[in-house]
């Protein structure tokens, strides 16, 4: 969203995250850009429209306390110094996370304010946008840094206020006081104080002069919004930490409710009236429900001068004005949801005068009327173009439009449409279709992560909660079904996708219900998951390319076969959750594919081939070359009857300067053909991702050629015109961008006899299990290696034995743990008395356990003996996920760029609202100790852990990708992060065993046997990466 007259003023604590220019929500942080490791400060801003004619403002919500100015009344009396101190005792700073999406509120960790209440009992007043609209587990932090535990017993469904409860048996070394709520303080002209605790470190104490009582509910767009109350405006530039911070006045009452502010600079503030949270903590003190009525109406304070000219009578003016002196203005109906109870009845721009037959202008008596009228009937006076219309109006029950449940199911989350929502783009709560709160799994849709409806799932109508459970039930596993959807920003257009149901890493279907006595969602299983439908064989053809002049080349088209891979969990840095490009057809026969790494990274996956663009069927992975870039992928031909086409690799490597014919894929994913030649074939360095390792090519040849459809297509092939594939046409993924977060893309030809001796032993039946020189190298020209000592013979001898390419290797980086052979900066003459001038003489280390070595080190030549080294276990193939962090063995990338493996328990990424998130675990640490005790591997993780107490707090010990070690504190949470190990089984459907190590009493936490659900790339940061 655009910025304008400087940047946002952030107002609550952010975890350790960079900013983004994505959509603002004031209620949380903005969303975070991919840099999940390093520091950084998410202004929440947005335009707002006060209704009054004062045209767009920036407003923020009370966020960021680490901006926070720590400013003190200048010149205090002592008398105000003496309210302060004792005022600062009952201000606690409120450490939060919103453990999942639900309603206008993503998964979160972050950081605010509130305020004692209720001494007794154990209240505190704090805003809704720190409340939430679902439970958050979380402890508030007193002035004399005692901590405990604090859980949500009340949000307002409209009103920016909500009410945390605690144990005031917890505070054992401070006295503890309630600040007493008096709305009837509020006067224009009053001096204040703004009390806010910045995390609990500073204090900040804000002084100002109330100038407003009557300013609209600031609207800050999408997500969550006060409205239909007034705002009280004051002078008093406050800053972080201050969102639910007191108001209080000179005799230490508070007056009002700190929650948002101008975000160009401006010392301005707004302040919620503290009429409506009185009311609500006296039901709550009595143990009683908060009755909320609605008409479904959102109206607006209009000063008189712009009600006239809407048909304001002169009598009924003059009525207003003389019974309420002091007024200037007057509710005007802004938006009436269709479907509610004044629709066909209000309209916009209506006057109301009397409710009840009794004069109103202001919020508060409305509110007031509404909700001791829940259920029954109330009549409204309006005036529409100067005529008075009598109205009588059902009132509901505003809690009922207000979601306090959600489904999972499918790797995704769901409830019903909310008031708030439907407020904000005036449409039904009804009928309207179900609410994406979590948009991820099978319901993970292209341009938004939020903001979805679903309309039909497998041609039945959704429009209700109950409705789509009902559907989602019948659904078996894997099933492939239509389903229509429109975003709420777009109600006009109805999109239609055909996604594959995921009943298998996500099996059950979860129900999450609100406890506002416990603070908890507590969950139900609802459904099993229904088994997969048999697959049976269809049959379809090829598209024909007519093209007379290369007509072998182009039937090319029968060997390729377009690839999806779905991952459930991001591991080994993988940026993205879903990926789809071609592959080509090895084998027709035995059913075996080459696929790019960029589109199949690691074999915990689902993976879907689309033959003929007509018959779909699933596939597994066979084999992951760890540095050619290449998968082999393998699927049941008996299901496919079409005439597919093995493809022919060439033996022969093209030449530089031949020409061939590229066959490619465009984005669009069709095939594209042209001429070209090839214009060099040379050794490439893939660009290693400094913040973000994950997976790239090493030491490879790559081809490129003369045509712009190189750099258009992923996929494809270089061909001869007799229809021998020479190359294929691969997609390598680089590093990511630093300045605008995007993952750098290269496309390159890799040579066919590069491929072949590997896919001649799995077509042999044999798994092939290669050694590599773990190592990284890139060429040096004759200029240098002379300067670096190899001696003139040798160089004779290149230009001899290899007169396309003058040049020798050099080695450039050695992976850790590894010096036990070369060095950095050695050169390479032989191996085995081989020279070695191009990639392809490497090959010889796949087949021995060591080699005899020619180098040049320190400008001396020496024989030396060289180890290689087991790829077996360069993939991951045991993930565990703690108090939501995904930790798993340092993945080859990690050990390519880094000096020393510290500890074999790598943090790769991390859920929001989690405690990994919410007390600092980045991304590319290391975990090395566990309450002192050393962690070197992932079993004596386990074993540590397993002795920890749910709700407990304990120490790590974190060294970070730069060496800088570091100890944070933590509390585990079982209820919603139990401990869950995912460990590669060949024996399992999936291939992968999950093991629950922990959950919280009856085994019902959060995520279960089912940590999946919902975990998809919206909650889990890509650990080192995110789509």
């Amino acid at each position: 969203m655009d910025q304008k007259n400087g940047d946002a003023r952030s107002k609550r604590k952010q975890p350790p995250t960079s900013p983004s220019s994505d959509r603002p929500m004031k209620q949380i942080r903005a969303l975070e850009q991919d840099s999940d490791y390093t520091n950084g400060n998410s202004p929440v801003h947005t335009k707002y429209h006060d209704g009054n004619g004062n045209g767009e403002l920036d407003i923020e919500m009370e966020e960021d306390p680490r901006l926070s100015r720590v400013t003190t009344a200048t010149a205090d009396t002592a008398e105000w110094q003496a309210t302060i101190e004792k005022v600062v005792k009952n201000v606690v700073s409120i450490h939060f996370c919103q453990t999942c999406s639900f309603d206008t509120d993503s998964a979160l960790s972050s950081e605010a304010t509130g305020f004692v209440v209720d001494a007794e009992k154990g209240y505190i007043l704090t805003n809704r946008h720190v409340v939430g609209a679902g439970p958050f587990w979380g402890y508030c932090i007193f002035d004399n840094h005692e901590e405990c535990d604090v859980w949500p017993v009340y949000r307002d469904p409209v009103h920016d206020f909500g009410i945390l409860k605690f144990d005031p048996k917890a505070i054992k070394y401070m006295p503890l006081a309630a600040l007493e709520l008096r709305p009837d303080l509020a006067r224009v002209g009053a001096e204040i104080r703004v009390v806010g605790n910045d995390a609990g470190e500073k204090l900040s104490i804000l002084s100002g002069v109330i100038s407003r009582l009557d300013r609209n509910a600031p609207e800050y767009g999408e997500g969550y919004s006060d409205f239909n109350t007034n705002y009280i405006q004051a002078a008093a530039a406050a800053s972080g930490g201050s969102s639910g911070s007191p108001v209080i006045n000179i005799d230490g009452y508070a007056v009002a409710l700190q929650a948002g502010g101008r975000a160009d600079g401006a010392a301005t503030d707004f302040f919620l009236p503290l009429d409506r949270p009185l009311r609500a903590l006296q039901c709550v003190q009595r143990d009683e429900p908060v009755p909320r009525g609605t008409i479904q109406t959102q109206w607006i304070l209009k000063p008189f001068d712009e009600c006239r000219r809407l048909g304001l009578t002169s009598d009924s003016e003059a009525a207003l004005r003389e019974a309420f002196p002091k007024e200037t203005g007057m509710l005007v109906a802004e938006v009436v949801l269709p479907n509610g109870p004044g629709d066909k009845k209000l309209e916009e721009g209506d006057l109301l005068i009397k409710v009840n037959g009794e004069l109103l202008t202001q919020f508060i008596r409305l509110d007031e009327i509404l909700d001791s009228s829940v259920g029954k009937k109330v009549q409204l006076l309006i005036q529409r173009g100067g005529e008075n219309m009598d109205l009588e109006l059902d009132v509901g029950d505003l809690h009922a439009i207000t979601p306090d449940r959600f489904v999972s199911v499918a790797g995704a989350a769901f409830h019903d449409l909310s008031y708030q929502q439907a407020r904000l783009y005036a449409i039904s709560t009804k009928g309207n279709g179900v609410f994406v709160c979590e948009s991820a799994g099978s319901f993970r849709f292209e341009g938004s992560y939020s903001g979805w409806l679903i309309q039909s799932v497998d041609n039945k109508e959704t429009p209700d909660l109950d409705t789509f459970v009902e559907v989602m039930k019948g659904i078996p596993d894997r099933a492939r079904v239509v389903v229509g959807y429109k975003h709420l920003r777009d109600l006009h257009t109805l999109n239609t996708s055909i996604i594959t149901i995921d009943r298998h890493w996500s099996a059950k279907m979860r129900l999450a219900m609100r406890n506002d006595a416990t603070g908890l969602w507590d969950f139900t299983d609802i459904a099993d998951a229904l088994p997969p439908v048999p697959p049976v064989p269809r049959r379809a053809n090829f598209i024909k390319m007519d093209n007379a002049k290369y007509p072998k080349a182009v039937d090319i088209v029968r060997s390729f076969v377009r690839i999806t891979a779905t991952m459930p969990v991001k591991l080994d840095g993988f940026p993205r959750g879903r990926k789809t490009g071609h592959g080509l057809v090895l084998d027709a026969d035995k059913g075996l594919v080459i696929i790019s790494r960029a589109t199949v990274p690691y074999d915990l996956c689902d993976i879907s081939l689309t033959f003929a663009n007509s018959i779909i069927v699933d596939g597994k992975v066979v084999f992951m070359h760890p540095i050619q870039n290449y998968a082999i992928i393998s699927y049941d031909p008996s299901l496919v009857n079409a005439p597919v086409q093995s493809a022919k690799l060439s033996t022969t490597p093209i030449k530089q300067g031949e020409e061939t014919i590229f066959f490619g894929f465009n984005q669009n994913y069709r095939p594209v053909v042209a001429k070209t030649v090839v214009t060099d074939i040379t050794t490439v360095a893939i660009p290693a991702s400094a913040s973000t390792p994950r997976y790239r090519a090493i030491n490879l040849d790559a081809v490129t050629v003369d045509t712009n459809l190189a750099s258009q297509c992923g996929s494809g092939v270089l061909i001869a015109e007799d229809g021998t594939v020479q190359a294929l046409w691969l997609t390598y993924l680089g590093e990511r961008h630093s300045h605008s977060g995007k993952d750098m893309e290269y496309h390159l030809g890799l040579l066919t006899p590069m491929v072949l001796p590997v896919f001649n032993q799995i077509l042999g039946g044999v798994m092939p299990k290669l050694r590599f020189l773990n190592v990284e190298m890139h060429t040096v020209q004759m200029s240098q290696a002379r300067i670096m000592g190899v001696e003139e013979e040798w160089i004779e001898r290149v230009e001899k034995e290899d007169p396309e390419r003058h040049q020798l290797f050099m080695i450039r980086k050695i992976d850790s743990g590894h010096n036990d052979g070369l060095q950095e900066s050695d050169i390479i003459l032989t191996l085995n008395d081989k020279l070695v001038t191009r990639v392809s003489d490497l090959d010889i280390q796949y087949d021995n356990e060591s080699l005899d070595a020619v180098i040049v080190r320190k400008r001396e030549q020496i024989r030396i003996k060289i180890p290689t080294v087991p790829t077996e276990d360069l993939e991951t193939d045991r993930v565990v996920m703690f108090c939501g962090a995904m930790l798993h063995r340092p993945h080859h990338a990690v050990r390519q760029q880094i000096s020393k493996v510290h500890s074999d328990v790598y943090i790769s990424g991390r859920m929001r609202g989690s405690p990994s998130y919410a007390y600092g675990l980045a991304p590319t640490n290391f975990i090395t100790h566990v309450n002192g005790r050393s962690t070197p591997d992932l079993d004596t993780f386990l074993e540590e852990t397993h002795k920890i107490p749910d709700n407990t707090y304990f120490r790590l010990k974190v060294m970070t990708f730069d060496n800088v070690p570091w100890v944070a504190t933590m509390k585990k949470n079982e209820h919603y992060f139990p401990t869950l190990e995912l460990l590669k089984d060949a024996s399992e459907p999936l291939g992968w065993k999950k093991i629950i190590h922990e959950v919280d009493g009856k085994g019902k936490g959060m995520m279960g046997e089912e940590v999946l659900e919902g975990r998809d790339a919206v909650d889990v940061e890509g650990g080192e990466g995110e789509a």
